[in-house]
């Protein structure tokens, strides 16, 4: 762990509160969170202790009642607030509702945080562009329709076309307004000040989204050339919603995440663009207990990890509530402060992110890159639409909720995330955005039951990557009441019933084709005639979607063999990440031998044998890595590493982080030391520490000193 330079910005948080030493992580920067009255002077305050500062705030909701009651431009903007079918505003907190993204609010956006620019950001993060699914029933979003589509405004409950319809243009709104906001503010920056304005999107997945219902505008940022990146919001909360696999609806918060970050790499994929990958050690819930938060913590932290293209992090949002909040103890009788050791463990994981950034990297077990295709357009049909008359909405609970397990999703990715295939969900919108977007894939899943292709040249390009040699296997029973909205599909002179039936023509094969397996060029197509759904809620028929995955690999390669484990590994440099599954093929545990340093071990404890069971998750420094030589190696550390200097008596370390948080440093040491100090201003006085002479490292346990320059002496 070597100093770096905060300006690589490699892990930040975003902070709504003024500094205060009690929260001070020490990262490479931080994002002052709202546009209040406030915003400057907390902008001045964390610049002043060596941050780089960004701004970030809502998009689609914020603290804006000035603008809400006309205190902006003498006009009241409630008609602008999200309203479901009964007339309610969709709101997330009182006067805080989520808001229609029109001109005149993308106008007051713009003003406001032109202050930041003034204050000396060098970055803006607009968060979450959401636009509810129930929404859309609002004034001004009938106007907005009105513009749109030139006709007059359809209630989006009365079918699947205006849900639908709806839906894309609660995108592309969205879409409007960050294009308008960006690109204005990167104007006023360099004119004003000839400063180059940074922007990115704070953002749920994909996945996320549709399971919840939201619409945003996820990959269509990817064609605003005034966005620069992204950060991935996943954490627990997003996590642990529930899905179904082999018929059981429980939380898997490793395999959902681990989806999930995958969508999010994707998006970023083959551009020049930067994505951040979020986690949080608690969640926007209060009422789970510290091991709750600290279990579902790790399977995010590991979940990520397992992207390796990604080797940048917020470390957290909101770190006041982790260490100065409250949260039910284990028997519910009273409220806790964080348990030291997580804090402490917290520390050595955040500062450890920083380090990812790792040119090495093997995957353990065999790792071809099989797709799950999902789209934009997932998001448009999240609505169970029945009909009395055409005027009323008659979806049952039962119904709602089996929409909210996202089963036709999970259903295709499931089945063999959990038998140890490394599934990405693959963005098909890119296909027609990126020339070869395919060509790394060896397998890719599709089904239009859940999703639906914008445009039918994306048909052209599957058809190509298949016959060069591509393995595409479709599941869908044509049931989809979706398939009937206006698109191109079935407009003009050439109509379908669904766009599989396109696409199949585009594959050289009937619309009327059988379930089976047929070769196409050089490639492979199969059909499974099947809801996908199924394969969540019947183990027949996941086995009948792993066994068709199967057969279509054998056939395109006759030297194939099929392999299935019940974990994920890989190695980022010196770095170990594993996840141990259940549900899955057997429960046999993951045996390591080795020298390992246990990163979530609050005392960095070397382990020579691990035994990891299902669920279980590691993240490891290898000690048999590399080898040492006389130089003093900084292993882990849950400080900021200010300086290291190494002299003929020892060393010396300048250490941060945030104030009375107890830390500790595990160090290689070319000598078995004598004494360990630490240094706070003018008074010094002696720590805890003990050596391993097998690895040659030392361990040491301090408490950090933030307002003053801490100093860890080691003496040899």
């Amino acid at each position: 762990m070597l100093k770096r330079s905060r300006n690589e910005e490699r892990t930040g948080f975003q902070e709504v509160e003024a500094y205060k030493p009690s929260y001070d992580l020490q990262t490479d920067f931080v994002m002052v969170y709202g546009i209040d009255d406030s915003m400057p002077e907390r902008i001045k305050q964390w610049k002043e202790k060596g941050y780089v500062v960004h701004l970030m705030t809502g998009v689609s909701w914020g603290e804006y009642k000035e603008y809400l009651y006309g205190e902006v431009d003498g006009r009241e903007h409630w008609d602008e607030a999200q309203k479901n079918a009964q007339g309610n505003h969709i709101s997330h907190g009182v006067d805080v509702p989520y808001m229609v993204p029109t001109i005149a609010f993308t106008n007051f956006l713009t003003e406001r945080i032109k202050i930041a620019v003034d204050a000396g950001v060098q970055a803006i993060h607009l968060e979450e562009p959401e636009f509810w699914v129930d929404g859309g029933y609002s004034e001004a979003f009938k106007r907005e329709w009105q513009i749109f589509y030139k006709e007059p405004w359809q209630p989006p409950h009365e079918s699947e076309d205006a849900q639908y319809r709806a839906s894309q243009l609660k995108a592309y709104l969205y879409t409007r307004t960050l294009d308008r906001l960006c690109s204005e503010l990167k104007e006023y920056a360099l004119v004003k000040y000839n400063r180059f304005l940074r922007f990115y999107v704070p953002t749920h997945s994909l996945i996320n989204y549709t399971q919840w219902r939201i619409v945003s505008p996820e990959s269509k940022l990817i064609d605003l050339p005034a966005v620069d990146g992204y950060i991935a919001q996943i954490w627990t909360g997003t996590s642990r919603t529930q899905n179904v696999y082999e018929g059981v609806q429980k939380e898997r918060t490793f395999e959902t995440a681990f989806l999930e970050y995958g969508m999010m790499q994707e998006l970023v994929s083959g551009t020049d663009r930067r994505m951040w990958f979020l986690h949080d050690p608690i969640e926007d819930n209060p009422r789970y207990t510290w091991s709750d938060y600290r279990d579902n913590y790790f399977k995010t932290v590991v979940a990520s990890l397992l992207h390796p293209d990604i080797a940048h992090y917020e470390v957290s949002p909101w770190p006041r509530r982790i260490f100065e909040g409250t949260y039910p103890s284990e028997d519910g009788t009273t409220r806790e402060r964080i348990p030291n050791d997580y804090a402490t463990t917290l520390l050595t994981v955040m500062h450890t992110l920083g380090n990812m950034d790792q040119a090495d990297i093997q995957v353990y077990g065999r790792h071809e890159k099989i797709g799950v295709l999902v789209a934009d357009s997932m998001m448009y049909q999240r609505k169970n639409i029945k009909y009395e008359g055409m005027d009323t909405e008659t979806t049952t609970a039962e119904e709602e909720r089996s929409l909210l397990n996202f089963s036709h999703f999970y259903g295709l990715a499931l089945p063999l995330l959990k038998r140890g295939l490394w599934v990405r969900p693959v963005q098909l919108d890119n296909v027609r955005r990126f020339s070869n977007y395919l060509k790394d894939y060896k397998l890719l899943i599709l089904s239009y039951e859940f999703l639906k292709p914008e445009y039918p040249d994306i048909h052209n390009a599957i058809a190509q990557w298949v016959k060069e040699g591509g393995i595409l296997i479709y599941v869908g029973d044509d049931s989809d009441p979706y398939h009937n909205v206006r698109e191109w599909w079935n407009n003009g002179k050439q109509k379908y019933d669904s766009p599989r039936e396109h696409l199949f023509e585009s594959l050289g094969l009937s619309t009327a084709t059988k379930q089976g397996i047929y070769e196409i060029g050089k490639g492979i197509a199969g059909y499974l005639t099947i809801s996908p759904d199924q394969c969540a809620e019947s183990k027949v028929d996941a086995d009948g979607l792993r066994e068709m995955v199967k057969n279509s690999l054998t056939m395109a390669d006759a030297d194939f063999e099929w392999e299935e484990n019940n974990y994920f590994m890989l190695q980022r440099g010196p770095y170990r990440v594993a996840a141990v599954l259940d549900e899955s093929v057997h429960d046999n545990p993951l045996e390591l031998d080795g020298s390992f340093v246990d990163l979530f071990d609050p005392d960095l404890r070397i382990i020579q044998q691990i035994s990891l069971k299902p669920g279980g998750n590691a993240f490891l420094y290898d000690l048999d890595y590399q080898k040492f030589d006389k130089e003093v190696v900084v292993i882990a550390a849950s400080s900021r590493i200010e300086e290291l200097a190494q002299n003929r008596s020892g060393f010396e370390l300048v250490v941060k982080g945030p104030e009375k948080i107890q830390a500790v440093a595990r160090v290689y040491c070319p000598k078995k030391p004598l004494a360990a100090k630490i240094e706070v201003g003018q008074q010094s006085e002696p720590i805890k520490w003990e050596w391993d002479d097998e690895s040659k490292t030392i361990i040491l346990h301090y408490s950090h000193h933030s307002e003053e320059r801490t100093k860890l002496i080691v003496n040899w």
